[in-house]
C-alpha cells in the first residue's frame, strides 16, 4: 500500500459539537424536539441549535424556583466565592469561547479575545460586589421617636434575562451576572441569532459550583419563549435587554399581569464601560425592621 494510501486512511472526520439547553443543572433537549441552524456572520453553518418550546420554558420556572431557596439563603460571600470560581473556569476555556464569539460577532481572534477577557473581568467584577451591594443599598435610617430601624435588601426571586441579541457572551454576562449576584436565580433566553455562547457557559456553570438551577439556559425564538415566561405566574421579574420595541411592548404588557418588577431595554453602546449597581438594584426588594427602644419593650418589628 502506497503512503499515499496511508495519509488518506488515516484522515479523520471531526466530532461535531451537540448544544444542548441547561435547565435544573442537566442538559435536554428540547421536548419539541426541534432545532434550528445557526451560522456566523458570514451566512456560514455552524451548529444546530434546540428551538426551546412553552414546556422548556416551564421547566425552567421550576427549576429557578426550586433552587430559589438555597441560593437566596446562602451567605453574600459564599456566593461571591461560586461567581469568581465560574471566572476562573471561563478562563480555562478562554480559547473555545474566542472561538465561539469570533464566529457569532464576525470579529477578528484578537477582537475577540478582548471580548472574552473583558466578559471574565465581568463575572469577577460582579463577584466581588455580592456582599458589598447591602452596605450601599441598606443601612440605618434617620427616625424621629423611641426607636431606630434598619433597611436591608431581599433578592426578588425568579428572573428572566432576554440576553442581548448583538452581543452573545460580553452582553449576556452583563445582564446575567448581577442577577444571580444579588440572590436571585435566572432564566435566560439566548441570543437568538448567536446563542452558542450561551449554551457553552451553561456547560461552565455546570462544572462549576453554581447550584442546579440558579441559572438556565435556553435557545431558539425570543419572542416564542418569552410570551409564556412574561406572563408566567411564578416569575417575579424580567429583563428586556434583548427585547426590540415592539416586543419589549407586548412582554411588558404580559408581565402587569401578576405585577411583575420589569427592566426596560435600554441603549447601550459600549458593554465593555464599567457598570454601576443599577442591574444588581433592580432586582432587590427593601426590607425595613423597626426596633423601639426605651420604655416601649424589646420586641420589634418589619414590613
Amino acid at each position: 500500500m502506497s503512503d499515499k494510501t496511508d495519509k488518506t486512511e488515516q484522515q479523520r472526520l471531526g466530532v461535531f459539537k451537540t448544544y444542548k439547553l441547561y435547565v435544573g443543572g442537566k442538559f435536554p433537549r428540547s421536548e419539541s424536539g426541534r432545532v434550528y441552524e445557526v451560522t456566523d456572520a458570514k451566512g456560514k453553518w455552524l451548529a444546530n441549535a434546540p428551538q426551546s418550546s412553552r414546556k422548556d420554558a416551564r421547566d425552567a420556572v421550576v427549576a429557578a424556583r426550586k433552587a430559589f431557596g438555597g441560593w437566596s439563603g446562602a451567605t453574600a460571600y459564599n456566593r461571591g466565592q461560586i461567581l469568581y470560581r465560574v471566572a476562573e473556569m471561563l478562563e480555562g476555556r478562554k480559547g473555545q469561547f474566542v472561538h465561539e464569539v469570533a464566529d457569532a460577532e464576525g470579529l477578528s481572534k484578537s477582537k475577540a479575545a478582548e471580548q472574552v477577557e473583558a466578559t471574565i473581568d465581568r463575572w469577577v467584577w460582579y463577584a466581588g460586589w455580592t456582599d458589598k451591594i447591602a452596605q450601599v443599598v441598606g443601612g440605618g435610617n434617620p427616625v424621629a421617636g423611641p426607636y431606630f430601624n434598619l433597611s436591608s435588601p431581599e433578592p426578588t426571586g425568579v428572573v428572566t434575562v432576554l440576553a442581548p441579541q448583538e452581543s452573545s457572551f460580553l452582553g449576556l454576562v452583563s445582564v446575567l451576572a448581577p442577577v444571580i449576584a444579588t440572590g436571585n436565580t435566572a432564566i435566560v433566553i439566548a441570543s437568538e441569532r448567536a446563542p452558542l455562547p450561551a449554551l457553552s457557559l451553561g456547560e461552565v456553570l455546570a462544572t462549576s459550583d453554581v447550584p442546579g438551577g440558579v441559572v438556565n439556559v435556553l435557545s431558539g425564538r425570543t419572542a416564542e419563549i418569552a410570551a409564556p415566561l412574561a406572563a408566567h405566574q411564578d416569575v417575579n421579574a424580567i429583563d428586556l435587554a434583548g427585547a426590540d420595541d415592539v416586543l419589549a411592548k407586548e412582554l411588558e404588557i404580559a408581565a402587569a399581569d401578576n405585577l411583575k418588577r420589569v427592566l426596560r431595554p435600554q441603549p447601550v453602546d459600549d458593554w465593555t464601560a464599567t457598570p454601576g449597581t443599577d442591574r444588581m438594584t433592580a432586582f432587590l426588594e427593601t426590607k425595613t425592621v423597626w426596633h423601639p427602644t426605651g420604655s416601649l419593650g424589646a420586641s420589634g418589628s418589619s414590613y
